[in-house]
């Protein structure tokens, strides 16, 4: 091919040379019947290249076949230069594919093999089952006091061969109250009193100096459909205008700081007895004994009340301070106020309070000094006190109980992680106790046992 472009070219080159010598060429055959090329030169300088016509084109020849040459020269080479390459690819190619096709028979032949032992056992297993006629012996019962199960045990054996017998045990799980005694059952639902506050769990922190401080809570039966009980509530009460109320979507939302809404309150709020309870939020109007009920749906104040004879302002606070005289708090039972009066000579009083016009349904009196103790919360109907809110390791050393109007002294562990402990609330919904510990938000997870006197509404 190359060649052919080549001679082609030459002989275009050659045509024109001689047209700009004005020459002619002809060919005839002689009489031998070979070909004979006849070159004529118009010019007298031209007619001398006559002779050399002929050596011209054997030039032009010799040239067109060492170019032809140098072509398949190169053509050649590149090939040559090729071609071991794709040799070594293609034997590359042909060993991994002779290796995976190696492998696949490895692996066939192993789960060969597999099925063929599944195939046996199975066999064997049928015909043990056909060949064994079960009989039943009398169940065993029993359980286990430190694992809090009950169990059956039953016995066959073969009717084909005296030696053969197998055993199998069914253990079924069942509370604890059917074998503990009846004053030590945990209840998992229900009333029941406190015995063991579990370790603090972190969930946030603060982000600056107004969050030294202030309420964060659920609602244990909220209302409606826009907020649930995954809704997180929280309130940084430092400062003398405090109105504004986050609401946090889920507690991972709350733990990353990503409020969904914030709602500006109608009146600042005093310290941090706040409570949220069934779509509503309860807090004490600043520098006042009034308690303020706010629809969370509606964002609106709906009902204010004063707690007659309620001290206020730093006049009876707990032990930490932050005019924290009067505390909110819901239970199982409902809502409460923890407060004190001129008349009580500072010490701790229970109110019931009805959620919705705020009136007071029942009061108690205790003989625990509000400024003695750090913090306190209701469990159903039952007040506890919190010994102090700097201490590492504390105590719950009070526990008042509504329903027999009698206390009594009592010594539950309970730790301040940050020791700066300044608000304790208790959600019956998720059995957690909710703090805010110098900047941190927390939760403790409690065990209630069951009381010998039930408590009534």
């Amino acid at each position: 091919m190359w060649v052919q472009v080549l001679f082609v070219c030459g002989c275009t080159l050659f045509s024109w040379n001689l047209a700009e010598n004005q020459g002619s060429f002809t060919q005839r055959q002689d009489d031998k019947g070979q070909c004979q090329y006849i070159f004529s030169v118009s010019s007298p300088e031209g007619s001398s290249h006559c002779p050399g016509g002929l050596t011209e084109i054997d030039g032009l020849l010799s040239r067109l076949t060492l170019l032809e040459a140098l072509v398949s020269r190169l053509v050649g080479g590149t090939d040559g230069e090729a071609k071991p390459d794709r040799e070594r690819s293609l034997q590359e190619a042909y060993t991994q594919v002779t290796g995976e096709r190696d492998q696949l028979q490895q692996d066939i032949e192993r789960l060969t093999k597999q099925i063929q032992e599944l195939q046996r056992r199975l066999s064997k297993t049928s015909l043990e089952v056909e060949s064994l006629r079960l009989k039943p012996c009398q169940p065993h019962t029993g359980h286990s006091p430190n694992t809090g199960m009950s169990y059956n045990i039953r016995t066959w054996y073969s009717l084909s061969t005296d030696a053969y017998q197998e055993m199998r045990a069914e253990v079924t799980e069942v509370p604890a109250s059917h074998l503990l005694p009846e004053r030590n059952q945990t209840l998992n639902k229900g009333c029941g009193e406190l015995v063991t506050v579990e370790e603090p769990v972190s969930h946030k922190k603060a982000e600056s100096i107004t969050g030294k401080y202030g309420v964060w809570l659920q609602d244990p039966e909220p209302q409606g459909s826009l907020y649930t009980t995954n809704t997180v509530w929280r309130i940084d009460a430092v400062g003398k205008d405090v109105r504004q109320l986050f609401a946090y979507e889920d507690m991972n939302q709350f733990s990353r700081g990503f409020p969904m809404k914030v709602l500006q309150l109608p009146e600042p709020v005093e310290s941090t007895g706040a409570t949220v309870y069934r779509g509503s939020f309860y807090y004490q109007r600043r520098q006042s004994r009034t308690i303020i009920r706010y629809d969370l749906t509606s964002e609106s104040l709906v009902n204010q009340q004063d707690l007659p004879h309620a001290s206020f302002h730093g006049q009876h606070p707990y032990s930490w301070g932050g005019r924290t005289d009067i505390d909110l708090a819901v239970d199982e039972q409902g809502l409460w106020a923890i407060y004190s009066t001129d008349e009580a000579k500072g010490a701790i009083v229970i109110s019931k309070l009805d959620p919705e016009s705020l009136e007071v349904r029942q009061s108690w009196e205790t003989n625990i000094r509000k400024k003695t103790v750090a913090n306190a919360f209701m469990i159903c109907g039952c007040l506890y006190t919190v010994a102090s809110y700097t201490a590492p390791n504390t105590t719950i050393n009070y526990m008042f109980d509504t329903s027999t109007n009698a206390g009594k002294a009592v010594a539950i562990p309970f730790k301040n992680k940050y020791r700066y402990n300044s608000m304790v609330d208790y959600n019956h919904a998720l059995r957690k106790l909710f703090a805010w510990d110098n900047f941190n938000m927390v939760t403790y997870d409690l065990r209630l046992l069951e009381r010998s006197s039930q408590i009534t509404s």
